[in-house]
C-alpha cells in the first residue's frame, strides 16, 4: 500500500474561505480501486441534512400557537416544528398558491405583466378583503397580482384565476395538481382565495413547502415587501393598498409571505426574512390573537438567525486538484471536479469534524467526455454519510488519432 499526502487547493471549497479550517493529508491506497480521503476540521457544527426530523425539539421561546414550523428555504431544512402536519384552514394564506401559478405562468411566458384583464361580475362581487375592482373594467395583470399580494384582494385573485384558466374551478384544479407535484400531501384547495368553504385545508408543513417554492420568484418579494401602495382604477378612482403582513414594516429583512384570518382559521401567517445570505420562513397557524401570530413568527425568525447559518460546502464545478489516469486515450489523465454542489445549515459557534471521502477507480478507459461521472464524493459527519456528490471529468479525453496511436504502439515496442 502506497501512502500519499494530498492537500486540496483552497478553491475546492471556496465558501469555506471564511471559516477557520485545518486541512489534513489525504490517504491514497492503490489496489483494484483507489480511495483518497481528505479530512477537514471545520470550526462549525453541521447540524443536519434537510430531513424529516427537525433540528430542535424545543425552542427557548414561548410558542402558544397550535401549529407552527420554522425552516430555511434554500435547503428546506426544518429547524423547529409543532403539530406541523395537523390539517387546518389557513384563510388567505391560500393565495400563496394562486400567486405561484401566476408567477410560473409569467416565467413560462404564457402571460405577461402588461396583459389586459377584464374583470368579471363574479370576481368584482367577491366578499372579504378586496381591491374594489370594477366589473367590466380592464386592469393589467400586474395590478391584479400586486393588489392580491399586498392587500390580499379576493376580487383580484379570482380575476387572475379566471384569466389564466377560464374559470375559478379550472384554476383550483391546477392548484391541487401543483400542490401534489410539490409533495403537499395534506392540502386540498376548493377556491383560489381561502374564503371559508367546506373541504379546504392544508398544514404548516405544506405551507412551508409552498413558501419555499414561492421564494424562488423575486417578483413576489418585490410586491410583498411593500407596506403601502395604491391601485389606480381605469375610472381614475384610487384604492389604497396596505400590506396585511405587519412584519414587512416592523421586522428587518421581512419581504413576505402572506397572512390569513377567518373565524375558522383564526390568525395565520407565513413570514419570511433574509439576512446574511440566508432566508428563513416561519409559519404560524391557528393563533388566537392577531398580534401574537406576528410576535411568535418574529421570535422564531430571531432564534433561527441567531443560531444558524447556511454555508455552501461545495459548488458544482469545484476542482479537486487531482487527476485520474486514462488508458488508451489522447492524454494520460483527466482533471476532476465536483458534478454538483452542496449547501447545508450549520449551527453557529459549535464545532465538529466534517470528512469528505472521494472514491475513484484506478483508471478509466478512453474516450472520456467532460461531465462524465467517474467517482463519488461522500460527505460524512462523525462517520455517518450525510450527502453524496458526483465526481466528474473536467474535460474530454478522446481516443488518439491514427498517427498518434501508431507512434504510441511503436513506443511500447521500443
Amino acid at each position: 500500500m502506497k501512502m500519499h499526502t494530498l492537500i486540496f487547493p483552497p478553491q475546492m471549497f471556496p465558501s469555506l474561505g471564511m471559516l477557520r479550517t485545518q486541512k489534513g493529508g489525504g490517504i491514497l491506497m492503490r489496489s483494484k480501486t483507489r480511495l483518497f480521503t481528505t479530512l477537514m476540521a471545520i470550526s462549525l457544527m453541521l447540524s443536519s441534512v434537510a430531513a424529516a426530523a427537525p433540528l430542535e425539539e424545543t425552542l427557548p421561546i414561548e410558542i402558544t400557537s397550535p401549529s407552527v414550523i420554522l425552516a430555511e428555504t434554500a435547503t428546506g431544512t426544518v429547524i423547529f416544528e409543532k403539530n406541523a402536519d395537523e390539517r387546518r384552514e389557513v384563510a388567505s394564506v391560500t393565495k400563496l398558491m394562486t400567486a405561484l401559478l401566476v408567477l410560473e405562468a409569467l416565467e413560462d411566458h404564457d402571460v405577461a405583466l402588461t396583459d389586459q384583464v377584464t374583470v368579471s361580475q363574479c370576481a368584482a362581487a367577491m366578499k372579504g378583503s378586496q381591491a374594489l375592482l370594477d366589473a367590466g373594467a380592464v386592469y393589467t395583470l400586474e395590478d391584479l397580482l400586486r393588489s392580491m399580494i399586498i392587500a390580499s384582494a379576493n376580487d383580484s385573485a379570482v380575476a387572475l384565476a379566471e384569466y389564466l384558466s377560464g374559470t375559478e374551478e379550472n384554476f383550483v384544479q391546477h392548484m391541487n395538481e401543483r400542490a401534489a407535484a410539490l409533495g403537499m400531501t395534506n392540502t386540498c384547495y376548493v377556491n383560489c382565495t381561502g374564503y371559508p368553504q367546506e373541504g379546504q385545508y392544508t398544514t404548516a408543513r405544506d405551507v412551508m413547502t409552498l413558501s419555499c417554492e414561492v421564494s424562488r420568484h423575486p417578483t413576489y418579494h418585490t410586491y410583498a415587501s411593500k407596506w403601502l401602495d395604491t391601485l389606480v382604477h381605469p375610472s381614475g378612482r384610487v384604492t389604497d393598498l396596505t400590506n396585511t403582513n405587519r412584519l414587512v414594516r416592523f421586522y428587518d429583512g421581512c419581504d413576505g409571505f402572506k397572512t390569513g384570518s377567518t373565524d375558522a382559521a383564526k390568525f395565520c401567517v407565513s413570514a419570511t426574512a433574509q439576512k446574511n445570505g440566508m432566508r428563513l420562513v416561519a409559519v404560524v397557524l391557528g393563533c388566537e390573537n392577531s398580534q401574537r401570530r406576528f410576535n411568535e413568527a418574529r421570535s422564531m425568525l430571531d432564534y433561527g438567525f441567531a443560531t444558524y447559518q447556511r454555508v455552501e460546502i461545495a459548488r458544482k464545478g469545484d476542482m479537486l486538484g487531482e487527476s485520474l489516469a486514462v488508458q488508451r486515450g489522447s492524454a494520460d489523465s483527466v482533471e476532476l471536479m465536483l458534478g454538483s454542489g452542496l449547501s447545508m445549515l450549520l449551527r453557529t459557534g459549535q464545532t465538529s469534524d466534517l470528512r469528505i471521502e472521494v472514491s475513484l477507480p484506478e483508471s478509466i478507459d478512453a474516450p472520456v467526455a467532460a461531465g462524465q461521472i467517474v467517482g463519488i464524493a461522500r460527505v460524512l459527519m462523525k462517520d455517518q454519510v450525510i450527502a453524496k456528490l458526483n465526481v466528474v471529468a473536467a474535460g474530454d479525453v478522446p481516443l488518439p488519432g491514427f498517427i498518434e496511436g501508431f507512434y504510441r504502439i511503436l513506443d511500447m515496442w521500443r
